[in-house]
């Protein structure tokens, strides 16, 4: 078992004071930038493809793509997210807008399943569903979401319209919380090398188990790891098969928990209409505050999500979590569940 020791090192490490002293996670797009959107844009309506089977060449991007490279090299080896502002979402209705996530996505990575009905893009809003209902997806609500982690090398997502109130969202860097969780307790570090069973939120493939086994945290050679979901370890307790929690490992989840939910750890924004965040899992927890809605579901908080596998081999990527969630035949995809939320 290759357990890290000592403290990481290096841009992805950071604290709040830290970030807020940065601006290598902003971007504005620039005018020109913008028009070669445009241009991709009707480039990949001509195509004649679904959004969601575009690819990057389906979506050339000539000018931006300079500006696409350093992003990239932001998130993977800089603070681990990027925060671009500026696309003018109030000129395009809600299938070009898609287009237009999908399409800046394609030069980042490669889109995987978000749920079991297969959706490469998702509606991350609030439907009415209940929080406390298991195998309720918690996007899919108005509730808080604790710090975690996507199953893919990058979550991106893009803001469509804000909530009335609430609905912020908290980065907190995983080296950070890995460099705390060792000055606190160095005697459970090996503790989160070793599996955890994670419920899969009956969203398994048929004939597969409920749950899955996996570490929190892992080493490829120099490059370390986190993958992180506290409500889905916690909630694998429900399955009798599921081996118990000991003692230390939910010691080790709590402190997890305590450390993200430090002020000193994260920092707080709030995306905005037009404002794409894409963050490495690997590299950054992400968390959500609950928020309150207007009445007209025409104006209700919805931001469009992808999962990337990111082009090329990053290190610390981990086949196992950048696969996606399998199909399950039978389940409702976001567009259903979006459709039936603006007829109420």
């Amino acid at each position: 078992m290759n357990i890290r020791r000592t403290p990481l090192r290096g841009p992805a490490v950071w604290t709040a004071d830290d970030i807020a002293a940065r601006d290598d996670w902003r971007y504005e797009l620039r005018p020109d930038e913008i028009d070669d959107l445009e241009r991709a844009l009707a480039h990949a309506r001509r195509t004649g493809k679904p959004t969601t089977a575009l690819t990057r060449e389906d979506f050339p991007l000539p000018v931006l793509g300079t500006a696409i490279a350093r992003w990239m090299q932001a998130i993977e080896g800089g603070p681990g997210f990027q925060n671009v502002q500026g696309l003018p979402v109030e000129r395009y209705d809600l299938d070009d807008l898609g287009l237009l996530h999908f399409g800046i996505g394609a030069h980042l990575g490669t889109a995987v399943s978000q749920n079991a009905a297969g959706d490469l893009l998702s509606h991350v809003r609030d439907i009415g569903a209940n929080p406390a209902h298991r195998g309720v997806r918690l996007y899919k609500t108005n509730v808080e979401l604790g710090f975690h982690s996507d199953g893919s090398d990058i979550a991106a997502l893009l803001c469509v319209r804000p909530a009335l109130f609430g609905g912020s969202n908290r980065l907190a860097s995983c080296g950070a919380i890995y460099n705390e969780f060792l000055r606190r307790r160095p005697d459970l570090a090996e503790v989160l090398y070793r599996p955890f069973s994670w419920d899969r939120n009956d969203e398994q493939a048929a004939g597969d188990p409920p749950f899955f086994d996996l570490p929190i945290c892992a080493n490829h050679g120099d490059h370390f790891r986190m993958f992180y979901i506290g409500w889905y370890i916690r909630n694998a307790q429900r399955h009798p098969g599921a081996p118990r929690l000991t003692a230390e490992q939910v010691q080790a989840l709590d402190l997890i928990d305590e450390i993200a939910a430090d002020p000193a750890f994260h920092f707080e924004f709030r995306l905005e209409p037009g404002e794409i965040n894409y963050l490495k899992n690997s590299a950054a927890l992400h968390m959500r505050t609950a928020f309150g809605d207007a009445e007209d579901p025409a104006r209700k908080r919805h931001l469009l999500r992808l999962w990337l596998t990111a082009h090329g081999s990053w290190a610390d990527g981990d086949a196992f979590v950048q696969q996606g969630i399998p199909i399950k035949e039978g389940v409702s995809s976001d567009a259903e569940n979006l459709a039936a939320d603006t007829r109420r």
